[in-house]
């Protein structure tokens, strides 16, 4: 996937999300695309779809019950590539039972604001990397 790296055109993009009611937050995210990617060596890869049609296949590294890194795959709007940022920075360096605490409002907390119709989006990040904890756990019990 393309990151956003033209200078103009960059700025045209963020003009048009923050008119949409998208948070400078939420742009950086969308536009810096921080934990997007795979992780050749993962311990778990879970992929869900949501009923919009927006895609999310997580990558977790574990360090015994510590989540080392983590990456995502994204294919979906800008809410659901900055909610799944988000959701990867928030998850590092935590264990599996820390980061299933982790909520809807705790993302969109990070992100200040998204518009109203792209709350899903942050739904979906979460119960992706949520799969993900569960498909992994039994291995790790």
């Amino acid at each position: 996937m393309e990151t956003v790296t033209d200078t103009e055109n960059k700025e045209n993009v963020r003009a048009m999300l923050t008119e949409s009611g998208y948070s400078d937050t939420a742009i950086d995210y969308f536009i810096d695309q921080p934990d997007m990617g795979s992780l050749e060596d993962a311990d778990q890869v879970s992929e869900l779809t949501g009923q919009c049609g927006d895609t999310m296949k997580v990558y977790l590294k574990m360090d015994g019950e510590i989540i080392k890194d983590a990456k995502i795959q994204v294919l979906g709007c800008p809410g659901a590539i900055a909610s799944a940022m988000v959701a990867m920075e928030m998850i590092k360096g935590m264990t599996i039972e820390e980061a299933r605490k982790i909520t809807d409002r705790d993302i969109f907390r990070r992100l200040i604001e998204i518009p109203d119709q792209k709350q899903h989006c942050i739904r979906l990040s979460v119960k992706t990397m949520n799969q993900a904890f569960d498909e992994i756990s039994p291995r790790k019990a």
